[in-house]
């Protein structure tokens, strides 16, 4: 793939990327967003959920890692009631399914290295 270095290439979220490996880092790079999406990508999950699956990640860190990825539109969070005990959960959004081959083939490559 030939990428002009010079022009932009893509605008998402108010910024603009130059290469789309930047674009798609900014989006699911980092030790975590990886992490959420593979567990989302079999369905919608509660934060306690995602908490058991992923355990050595520490609330504050899933908390701020669930809100970046909501924002770039790769899940959506649903609140149910409107009294304290509320329900909330997490879902990929169709841009967020579609990352789904791509984990996986990182997970069948971390497997055979």
């Amino acid at each position: 793939m030939q990428i002009d270095e010079q022009r932009p290439l893509k605008r998402y979220n108010n910024k603009t990327y130059y290469c789309p490996i930047s674009l798609s880092m900014d989006l699911v790079g980092g030790k975590w967003k990886g992490v959420i999406i593979y567990y989302l990508l079999s369905g919608e999950k509660r934060f306690s959920e995602l908490k058991t699956v992923i355990p050595n990640i520490t609330d504050m860190t899933l908390s701020i890692q669930l809100k970046k990825l909501e924002e770039d539109g790769l899940i959506t969070r649903r609140v149910f009631g409107d009294k304290p005990p509320l329900k909330v959960v997490y879902k990929l959004t169709p841009l967020g399914e579609k990352l789904g081959p791509i984990l996986e083939q990182l997970c069948l490559w971390a497997l055979n290295i």
